[in-house]
C-alpha cells in the first residue's frame, strides 16, 4: 500500500518542481528556448524548404533534456557529466546554429513568408541562446573565483 501513496504524491511533486523551476532564471530561459524552437519548427515545416526543421528539432530536444535534468536535480545526482560545461557548449552551439541558419533563411526566403518568419524567430532564438551562454559563462566565472578563494 505504500507504493500507492508514493504514486499519487509523485505527480504533485513533479508539477510543483515544474512550476518552481520555470520561475527561476535558468528555467525560464530554457522554457523560452523550447517554445521558440517549437515555433521555428512549425514555421520551417510549413515553408517550401522543410530541410531546416532538423535544426529546430535537435535544439528543442536537447533543451528539453537539459530542462528535465536541471528541474529534477539530476545534475547533482549524476556526477559523471559536467553539466555546467555541457550546458555552455549546448547554448553556444545553439546560438551559432540558429544565427547561421536564420540568416540563410532570411536572405534566401524571398516569396516564402513561413521561411522568413522562421528565420526571424531563429534570430530571436539565437540571441536568447547567446544570452544563455553569457549567463552560464558568468556562473562558471563566479564558481572559479569562489574555488580560487577557497584554496588560498
Amino acid at each position: 500500500m505504500a507504493a500507492d501513496t508514493t504514486e499519487t504524491s509523485s505527480p504533485a511533486s513533479f508539477a510543483e518542481r515544474l512550476k518552481s523551476y520555470v520561475r527561476t532564471q535558468k528555467g525560464s530561459i530554457l522554457a523560452a528556448e523550447i517554445v521558440l524552437s517549437l515555433i521555428i519548427l512549425i514555421c520551417y515545416a510549413s515553408s517550401r524548404y522543410g530541410g531546416y526543421t532538423a535544426v529546430a528539432i535537435c535544439e528543442m530536444v536537447i533543451a528539453i533534456v537539459f530542462f528535465c535534468v536541471f528541474m529534477m536535480d539530476l545534475d547533482k545526482q549524476i556526477k559523471v557529466v559536467n553539466w555546467v560545461w555541457s550546458d555552455l557548449i549546448r547554448a553556444f552551439t545553439g546560438a551559432l546554429v540558429y544565427i547561421i541558419t536564420s540568416l540563410i533563411c532570411v536572405i534566401r526566403g524571398a516569396g516564402d513568408g513561413a521561411l522568413i518568419a522562421g528565420g526571424v524567430f531563429g534570430l530571436i532564438a539565437g540571441i536568447l541562446y547567446a544570452y544563455d551562454t553569457y549567463t552560464i559563462y558568468l556562473e562558471i566565472k563566479s564558481n572559479r573565483s569562489q574555488t580560487a578563494d577557497d584554496r588560498v
